[in-house]
């Protein structure tokens, strides 16, 4: 969903923004995206609450394999690589590798920003991880029926919550997605009233709690799950 620009949170330079690429070091590989602020705005660029979440799921050592995961609004795809390289799972038989047991990854946004975001998941994973991870579009509250209701293990969003008008197609896509066992969770840096907004009507319909802040660039990650439930990934 992110398409359109906004006002900048703390820490961002000019030079960040425009820059063509941005690297990282996760899961023991480099990973190095393409961004084009000037063609996509927010989309297309990697947001500290990004790299606050796969810092989160490496740390934490969080099991992902044999998960169907989904990550909406990817932009330029951090998330979804870096999940799919943490499950990554291998067992033998008959003395051969199979991948049978690695997690799903299904990667989302918005129309505009699929070939970007093709492109950097295709040159950041290695060859047998590929078939693993799928680019699929994704508006909120409107491409649903493209997807089972209640298919996923593990739904993550990065920075998702910044624009009012989309939070009940965003809560409405939460919900189709999501199962009873279904854990979310969101990383995202309070702005604005309009987040706090957010998260008061998330929990209207899920159990939430703060599981991690990262003080150094001020983004929180929340978890939700339906009812009372209080699963661990």
């Amino acid at each position: 969903m992110a398409l359109v620009p906004y006002e900048e949170g703390g820490g961002w330079t000019a030079r960040q923004l425009h820059s063509p690429w941005a690297t990282f070091h996760f899961a023991s590989r480099t990973i190095r995206l393409q961004q084009d602020w000037r063609r996509l705005g927010v989309a297309a660029v990697v947001w500290d609450a990004a790299v606050v979440l796969c810092a989160y799921l490496e740390m934490e050592g969080i099991d992902l394999r044999d998960r169907s995961v989904i990550e909406l609004g990817a932009g330029t795809g951090l998330l979804g690589i870096v999940v799919t390289l943490l499950g990554k799972g291998f067992f033998v038989v008959s003395f051969k590798a199979n991948q049978n047991c690695s997690a799903r990854v299904t990667i989302t946004d918005r129309a505009a920003a699929l070939e970007l975001l093709e492109s950097n998941v295709q040159a950041n994973l290695p060859p047998e991880l590929r078939p693993r991870a799928v680019v699929k579009e994704l508006t909120w509250g409107k491409d649903l029926d493209n997807f089972s209701p209640g298919a996923f293990d593990l739904i993550l969003g990065a920075d998702i919550v910044y624009l009012e008008e989309t939070f009940a197609e965003l809560l409405q896509t939460l919900e189709h997605l999501c199962s009873e066992r279904t854990v979310i969770l969101l990383s995202c840096r309070i702005r604005y009233e309009r987040d706090l907004k957010f998260l008061r009507m998330l929990r209207e319909r899920f159990s939430v709690s703060e599981v991690h802040y990262d003080s150094s660039k001020d983004v929180h990650i929340y978890k939700a799950q339906r009812g009372s439930r209080k699963d661990d990934l």
